[in-house]
């Protein structure tokens, strides 16, 4: 594991079993902070939604409070935009976040929610990112699990870490799903 990426905390999951390639997951509920915008690219709108998302954790807040950077960075599109989500680290929640200076970033509290995940290394594109999101369909299409067909992309490392990336294509199952390939 890449040096940097083993000391930013990490969004907690429980992993539930695998099968092939495909592990599948339970998340407990998270605290996020999301931006939204109209492109309708990852490429085109991460920058954007990044640099939003990291001024907030930087400061860029009602409190001008540093809040510390986690993995993975949530992203999703579809035909009418994109959107970024930070996940807030161990000891926040809706009522001691500092409200955004950016009116665009939004704070909520995600549910709980059992996933199917397949990873991949290398940096990511929209074209990647789609046969992956492809692939996974694929996958459980064959294994006869139905999915929410909220594919989310999910990006764990800095742009400058080269070895050792990781990504990952994650889709919201039932949990009866999940609990079919219990280890």
């Amino acid at each position: 594991m890449h040096y940097i990426m083993a000391k930013t905390p990490q969004q907690p999951y429980q992993k539930i079993g695998s099968q092939g390639i495909i592990e599948f997951r339970y998340y407990p509920e998270s605290v996020m902070a999301t931006v939204n915008n109209s492109d309708t690219t990852y490429r085109g709108s991460s920058g954007k939604n990044f640099r939003a998302l990291a001024g907030y954790i930087f400061g860029g807040n009602e409190k001008s409070e540093k809040i510390a950077m986690t993995a993975p960075v949530h992203m999703s599109r579809d035909n009418s935009g994109a959107s970024m989500s930070f996940v807030m680290p161990d000891g926040y929640n809706l009522n001691n976040l500092p409200t955004p200076a950016t009116p665009s970033i939004k704070l909520h509290k995600t549910e709980e929610e059992y996933v199917a995940v397949i990873r991949f290394g290398g940096y990511s594109s929209d074209k990647k990112i789609a046969e992956k999101q492809k692939e996974l369909d694929e996958l459980l299409k064959k294994e006869g699990i139905e999915h929410l067909n909220n594919f989310r992309f999910l990006g764990y490392n800095a742009p400058w870490d080269f070895l050792f990336r990781r990504n990952e294509i994650i889709v919201s199952i039932s949990k009866e799903s999940a609990m079919k390939f219990k280890h």
